[in-house]
Parts: C-alpha cells; structure tokens; sequence
C-alpha cells in the first residue's frame, strides 16, 4: 500500500472522528454557551484527555511500536503476544493505582492545577471537580487502547484504531440530543456529557480490543513483573512520556491561566475544537504512518528509503496545512459565526474564538511539521532529543502566556502556544538535518516556495470575497443563507489555490500520481488468525 494511500486510511477515520467533534461542539455551544456550566465542564475533560494526548498520540507508541515491531520479527506473533502481556500487566496495575490517587486527590489538582481562577465561584469549583472525577477513568481506557492501537499499526492495520474515537462523539452528541428532547438544564447537560465520556472511554477499548484479537493476538492479563523487554520499553518512553508531558503541560498551564477570566477556558476549547480538524486528519495521519513504517526502513538499512519516506511526508503536510492555515487565518470568523453562533453562544462570543482560531490557523503548519519530524528521532530509539526541546517550547509558551494574557487575554494564550510550536518545529528540523538525517531533496525545496506563494495569494482573493460577501455573513443572516455562502467562499478558494499551485509547479499531477502509486516495500502483514 502506498504512503498516502496509509495516510488516507487513518485520515478517513481521524476525519469522521474530527465531524462528529464538530457537530458536537456545535451542539454544546448552543446549549451551554460559554458560560460557567461550559467552563467546568471543559477544564474538567481537559484534565483527563491531556493524559490521553500524551499516551494515545504521543509517547507510549513512540516507544512501543519500534519494540512490538522487532518482536515480531524475531519471534514471531508468539514473540510479540507475550511481549504484549508483559506490558499490558504492568501498564493495568500502574493506571488503577493512578486513578485511584488522583481521584482522592481531585479537589486539591482542580484548585492548584486545572483552574485556580474558579474558587472565587463555589458552584463552579465544585461541578469541576465532580465532573473530573467522573472523567478520569477515561484516562485509563484511553491509555490501555492506545497500546493495542500501537500493535494494530503495527500490523499495518491502521482503519479501526483510526475510527475508534468517533464513537466519543457519537456518545456525546447522543448525550446532548437527549438532553434536548428532555429540556434539560445546563448543570444537568454538563453532568450528562461526563458520563458520556467515562462510556466512551469503555466502547474505544473494547472496539480495538476486538480488533486486536481479529488480527491473531489474544492478550492475557500477567501479573506485572520488569522483565527485560518492559525495562527497554520504559528506558525509550520515559523520556518520550517527558515530552509529550511537557508538550500537554502547556496545555495545563494555558487553561489554569485561562481560569481566571469568564468564558476564556471555553472560548479556547471551541477554536481547538475547528483548529483540530485540519491538525487531526493531516498530522495524526502521518505521525501514525510513518513511525512505523520509518523503523521498518531503518532496521532493513534502506536510508534512501527513509529519506524519502521524510521528504514525501513533508510535501504531503505543506501541500494541504498551508491552505488550511492561510483560509483560518483569513475566514476565522464567518467560519466560527456559522458553526457556532446560536443559542447561548453570542456574536460577542464568535469574535472572541474566531480571533483565538485565526492565531491557531499561523501555527497550524508548526504543529503538523512536528508530528512529522519526531518520527524521525522516534524511529531511531532516540526519545530524548524531542523532550528537550519540547522543555525548551514549554518554558517559551509559559513565559509568553503569562505576559500577554494580561493585555490580549485568551488571544495572548494562543499567540504563546502558536509561538512555542514554531520553535520546536524549527529546533527539530534543525537537528535532523545536522546529523545528517534528513537528505536534501531539490524537488521539494522547489515547490516549497510555490506552495506558500500560491497560499498567499489565495489568502488575498479570500480576503476580498469575504469583503464583499460581508452582507451574506453578518450576525443576524439566515444559516440557510450563509452556508451556501461560506461554503462557496471556500469552494473559491480551493480553485484558486490548486490551479495557483499547479501553474506554479508547486504540485503536479505527476508528483500525486508517484506518491499514490509508490508501493511500500514492507513485507505484508502476518495472516489474520482467528480469534482465540
């Protein structure tokens, strides 16, 4: 199967995930606004799903896929079905015992860590640090499904990892429409949507679980013993849990700023929640791919091989983010006023997130970049590179946060992380072209160029459309009228980018059709056994 053909199996399920997310978010917006109900609620989620962020898409598959992959290779699927066992016991008892304690310590994490800002309002504290506790467990799920999603990647089996998460939405929005039908009040709504998330977490696990046994791997629950192969899997993902640690702090440290000013938690979640659709489809995609399939090139000794594997990813990102940012940047607002403007959410609160979102969309390109470069560090067993300079990018975001929230408010917290995400992108490319890593490929750095032109000039021709469009896109238009028009305004400049950058030479037919066809030199995948 070809690289993008990969990317577009795990695209396709990040997206339907990223949809559902969205009508979600719409939903949630205009039932609880962005109001205190709304605030708990998503300081609350952001507790546990920073966990998620980290083990899920970030540390715990940087160091155990490279593992699970040699095991199968020199043992076969027996090899790596005890391998799995091994660290499927220790990783159990380690989360029981950490939800236990953090949930006997919720009070004190809500009041130090997560949202400070909310004990000058009692209601407030108090729904966050219920609706926390009822969360939490999620974590644990999530982190067990993120080690059998690592093995299914492994296996090249990539679609029900993927799509597994769509069905926190599905739960969520299921949530809300009850909600709805009932009438239902907001505190009813915030409580409703935390169980939500506790049934989601259990639906993801069992989903890849099923998937793991379909593929001829039955794992067994051992009790937790450090063997060689768990003490190698914990020296690689310490310092990458480091990372993605650092990486989630500045997460952490932006809503507990955030906490301080009414509505600034929420207004953040809604941008993220739009920003997260291009981030999520393109860079999960490829981060998820090419991991494994650059530790596949470089334990064969092809270094040609995954240099192109680099460079093709790379092209990949820059020739879908840098229109998508270009366009946030550009059309935040009738974006934002369209998806979320009704009900409790107001115009005031669509000027605030489409701002947040318009910062968002400078960094968008950062955030995916690394998502492409840390394989090239991950693949090669070296986790400890990227925890340094993500410690580098956080102390950055917290310095800048900190500064700025006083003058531009959640806008400044935005421009802080956009900020910190470009110096760690710039430091990792950096790195890897030092050490020799990364090979200088002259057909990507031509078009490089093209791309961010044929961007710009899109972004200009957005800019006045939307000026002229203004009437069709005001507060008090029909959404039956400003869909269309929306939706012609980025239909426009879809055209405008791709003829742009195929006139340019910044893409061509020929290029796509090489990547498309370009056949991965993997062995197939072992045969589907059944289930035992």
């Amino acid at each position: 199967m070809s690289l993008v053909k990969k990317f577009a199996t795990v695209a396709s399920g990040t997206l339907m995930s990223r949809v559902f997310g969205l009508t979600r978010e719409m939903l949630m917006a205009a039932a609880l606004g962005t109001g205190p109900v709304a605030d708990a609620f998503n300081a609350a989620f952001r507790f546990p799903n920073t966990f998620r962020r980290l083990f899920a898409e970030g540390a715990f598959n940087a160091a155990f896929v490279p593992l699970f992959a040699k095991e199968i290779e020199a043992n076969g699927m027996e090899g790596a079905k005890r391998f799995s066992e091994e660290v499927f016991g220790v990783l159990f008892t380690v989360l029981m015992a950490l939800t236990i304690l953090m949930e006997l310590s919720m009070p004190l994490i809500v009041r130090t860590v997560i949202a400070p800002g909310f004990l000058d309002d009692p209601l407030k504290f108090g729904n966050t640090v219920s609706m926390a506790i009822i969360m939490f467990p999620y974590l644990a799920c999530m982190s067990l499904a993120a080690m059998m999603s690592g093995m299914l990647n492994s296996l090249h089996r990539y679609f029900a990892a993927a799509v597994a998460p769509v069905f926190l939405n599905v739960i969520l929005i299921g949530v809300l429409a009850y909600a709805w039908y009932k009438g239902h009040d907001g505190i009813k709504i915030g409580y409703g949507l935390s169980w939500g998330v506790m049934a989601a977490g259990l639906v993801q696990l069992a989903i890849v679980w099923f998937a793991v046994r379909n593929a001829g791997i039955s794992i067994g629950f051992r009790l937790p013993h450090f063997t060689p192969n768990v003490r190698r899997l914990l020296v690689l993902a310490l310092p990458a849990a480091i990372t993605g640690g650092i990486t989630q702090i500045n997460l952490l440290v932006n809503t507990n700023i955030a906490s301080g000013k009414e509505g600034a938690v929420t207004s953040l979640a809604n941008a993220d929640r739009v920003y997260q659709l291009p981030l999520g489809v393109v860079g999960i995609a490829v981060a998820t791919v090419l991991l494994p399939e650059l530790a596949r090139a470089l334990r064969s000794g092809n270094l040609r091989e995954a240099g192109s594997l680099q460079n093709r990813s790379v092209e990949f990102i820059l020739f879908l983010t840098l229109p998508a940012a270009a366009a946030l940047l550009v059309m935040s607002e009738p974006i934002i006023r369209l998806l979320l403007e009704r009900g409790e959410f107001t115009a005031e609160s669509t000027r605030r997130v489409s701002n947040i979102l318009a910062v968002y969309g400078l960094g968008l390109p950062a955030f995916v970049l690394i998502k492409a470069f840390i394989p090239g560090f991950f693949a090669r067993e070296d986790t400890k590179t990227p925890m340094i300079y993500a410690a580098v990018s956080v102390v950055i975001n917290v310095g800048m946060a900190l500064t700025l929230f006083p003058l531009m408010a959640e806008t400044g917290i935005a421009t802080a992380e956009v900020t910190a995400g470009w110096v760690n992108a710039v430091l990792l490319f950096a790195t890897l072209v030092w050490r020799g890593h990364w090979g200088r490929d002259i057909p990507l750095l031509t078009r490089i160029p093209r791309l961010i032109f044929s961007a710009g000039a899109m972004a200009f021709a957005l800019y006045y459309a939307i000026h002229w469009a203004a009437p069709y896109l005001a507060s008090h238009t029909p959404v039956h009228i400003q869909a269309p028009v929306v939706f012609g305004l980025i239909l426009l400049s879809m055209v405008v980018y791709f003829a742009l950058a195929f006139a340019t030479g910044g893409a061509s037919f020929g290029m796509i059709r090489r990547n498309v066809k370009r056949g991965s030199k993997a062995p197939p995948p072992p045969p589907e056994g059944p289930a035992a």
